[in-house]
């Protein structure tokens, strides 16, 4: 199964993925974590990546494109692709389709998990990350019992907030994603070839999860697999 799985930072995309390779078994190739370790390469490439990421920009599509198209061809997908934050634009998404068609390959679904614009504001810019081992809290619904220091055991680390996670970048990458990535989903609805899933994001992970579960295991049903 080829599918991509869509929608705004903050929507829960991150749970979900890993779910979902969970259960089908697919290539996880997220351009987010793609970007991310880009950036921290100390690259020239990774250093025109930070000038976008760390103000809320969008990367450009000729950039984005680029790095995508080697990921996907040097990924092993053999039983099936899930690409997550990619597609962004229009433009993106007729490359992806003609990269896809040349290997005979197409999609078979788009999965977009919705969510309120206010309290995705809220989960993005309340996480807080501990530099030392990793673990991630959130300021409000998952604080750490030693305030702004990691609580994990032996580990006491002062915990950062990413840059991109500060409200003013979450908003502009709010603003960029209903600007420009929205407009794809309708570009998928009315070519009328590949599936549009929406899920709601903003109930409980596990029954985001039971949602995606049951329109995907039925739309693979009808393609006979």
């Amino acid at each position: 199964m080829r599918i991509v799985l869509m929608g705004p930072p903050g929507a829960g995309k991150g749970t979900q993925a890993k779910r979902l390779l969970d259960k089908f078994g697919m290539a996880h190739l997220s351009s987010g974590d793609i970007f991310r370790a880009e950036k921290s390469s100390g690259s020239a490439l990774g250093a025109k990546l930070a000038g976008f990421m760390n103000t809320g920009k969008l990367v450009p599509d000729d950039i984005v494109v680029e790095i995508m198209a080697m990921a996907i061809t040097s990924s092993n997908a053999a039983a099936g692709l899930m690409l997550d934050g990619f597609p962004r634009t229009v433009p993106q998404a007729q490359a992806l389709d003609a990269q896809l068609a040349r290997a005979g390959k197409p999609l078979d679904a788009v999965v977009v998990i919705t969510a309120d614009k206010e309290k995705t504001v809220d989960r993005i810019t309340g996480r807080r990350s501990c530099p030392k081992c990793g673990k991630a809290f959130h300021v409000k619904h998952i604080p750490s019992a030693k305030g702004d220091n990691c609580d994990d055991d032996g580990c006491d680390g002062k915990l950062f907030q990413r840059d991109d996670d500060k409200e003013s970048v979450v908003r502009k990458r709010l603003d960029a994603y209903f600007a420009q990535t929205e407009p794809v989903i309708g570009y998928y609805r009315e070519g009328g070839k590949v599936r549009v899933v929406e899920v709601d994001g903003m109930p409980a992970p596990d029954e985001v999860t039971k949602s995606m579960f049951k329109a995907l295991e039925k739309l693979m049903e009808g393609k006979g697999r």
